[in-house]
């Protein structure tokens, strides 16, 4: 096997494969990195939240400051905090191309965010961390859609196993609308939000 790279590392370290690519990884050593990786030793209550927290951020790429932000705007709504945050981050302009299936991973859909092949009610939008509202129509820009990644991507590379209620998805035209914020139970990331939330307000 092939030495592993970083998000790899951070992979083992997480629990979680972070990419594809990853899981052959992960399978190979479910263990953390390091001398004492393979030690099963009992995590105290902040650990737990700690790492819990860590996976979050993880599976969405954002900075310890934007996650710290979006918890705050969550607790000043209605609601289970926990789940209000996992539906902020879930409607992140990178997070809505990756379900709807434009992009492999995180990390390829902030890239194509990033370099403007992505555009939302028909007006281009180079930030990841952009919200996309309910009503809102996120499509591959008409110049972008002959690139070999996004032929791909219109031809289901990366469509998920299972269809996302909240998205309106037209995958030959690589477009899609949000029809609505999700429930907590639709959205595929591995984390317990509450251990998250309790991280952020001990």
């Amino acid at each position: 096997m092939n030495t592993p790279r970083p998000k790899a590392k951070l992979s083992r370290a997480l629990g979680i494969a972070l990419t594809p690519k990853c899981q052959k990884y992960l399978e190979a050593r479910p263990y953390p990195p390091g001398q004492h990786g393979r030690s099963r030793k009992q995590q105290s209550d902040y650990k737990r939240r700690l790492l819990e927290k860590q996976r979050l951020r993880a599976q969405y790429d954002v900075s310890e400051a934007q996650l710290r932000r979006a918890f705050q705007d969550a607790t000043r709504r209605p609601g289970k905090t926990g789940e209000l945050l996992v539906a902020d981050l879930e409607s992140r302009l990178d997070a809505v191309v990756l379900r709807a299936g434009f992009a492999r991973t995180i990390y390829q859909a902030r890239q194509a965010v990033v370099h403007r092949h992505v555009v939302v009610n028909g007006r281009r939008v180079d930030r990841p961390s952009y919200r996309v509202r309910p009503g809102d129509v996120v499509a591959v820009a008409p110049r972008s859609r002959t690139k070999s990644p996004f032929l791909e991507a219109a031809a289901g590379a990366h469509r998920a196993a299972e269809d996302r209620a909240y998205l309106a998805v037209e995958l030959a035209d690589l477009r899609a609308q949000l029809l609505r914020l999700p429930e907590r139970r639709e959205v595929p990331v591995v984390c317990e939000e509450q251990l998250v939330v309790e991280f952020y307000s001990r």
